[in-house]
């Protein structure tokens, strides 16, 4: 049984060169997860994968049951998660179809499920989260990073909002005050439930567009996917070095 799992983000519902042992439904005592566990193996080590936004890619970055997709995981024995995001670029050096490998993250979300520790308590659980990503993972990330030979940038903040929609550019502008280098739906709970749960996480993120206001041009649908297309070729490239390396 594979101890590592992907999440698939937006434009990753699933992995090209995995061979599928089995697909697992796993009930959950917090509701349906995203999907099945698709149990497979991956440049010869087993993993464990599941799109975050369904493999149709049809449930929103605020409705995703992200408490159920993460006890899922543990439940099935997963130890560290290498979780995949397409964001947007607030920093300069954070231009669309670059990967970047974040060591921080903000989380402007709300009204989510963030936590498991709410009933049935015998005394409050309170969970370090100074450093929100693993390191030892993501330095594996920035050496598979650096083996592919693909752009990435070894550190950054991510600014999790809470979407669907995209942000104005003020909301930009405050992000970037705060310290973000870029910005994504999803990096929060599930950064966060994967901590409370023991698991190592971290999150390698492609930028896809530049964030609002960072460039002349409106951000189109069009723009996005074709940046997601490449940033994928970046991501799949990585991860052919990942895997022996985890």
């Amino acid at each position: 049984m594979g101890n590592v799992a992907i999440i698939g983000g937006t434009g990753l519902t699933s992995l090209a060169d995995l061979e599928i042992i089995r697909r697992e439904v796993v009930q959950t005592p917090y509701g349906e997860p995203s999907g099945a566990l698709t149990h497979g193996v991956l440049c010869g080590k087993e993993i464990v994968f599941i799109a975050r936004h369904g493999y149709g890619h049809t449930i929103p970055p605020h409705k995703i049951n992200y408490r159920a997709n993460l006890w899922a995981l543990k439940h099935v024995g997963v130890e560290r998660i290498i979780a995949i995001a397409a964001v947007g670029g607030i920093a300069s050096d954070f231009p669309p179809k670059k990967l970047a490998i974040p060591d921080q993250i903000i989380d402007y979300t709300w009204s989510r499920k963030n936590t498991f520790f709410e009933e049935g308590l015998e005394e409050v659980v309170h969970v370090d989260f100074t450093f929100p990503y693993d390191e030892s993972l993501r330095q594996i990330l920035i050496q598979a990073c650096q083996q592919a030979g693909v752009e990435y940038c070894d550190s950054g903040t991510y600014g999790a909002t809470q979407g669907p929609r995209l942000e104005s550019a003020a909301e930009i502008n405050r992000y970037e005050r705060d310290g973000c280098t870029m910005v994504g739906m999803t990096g929060m709970p599930e950064a966060v439930l994967a901590r409370e749960l023991g698991m190592a996480y971290a999150t390698c993120a492609v930028s896809v567009n530049w964030a609002a206001g960072r460039s002349e041009n409106l951000i189109t649908m069009a723009d996005i996917e074709r940046c997601l297309k490449e940033g994928m070729d970046g991501i799949r490239a990585m991860f052919a070095k990942l895997v022996p390396l985890l």
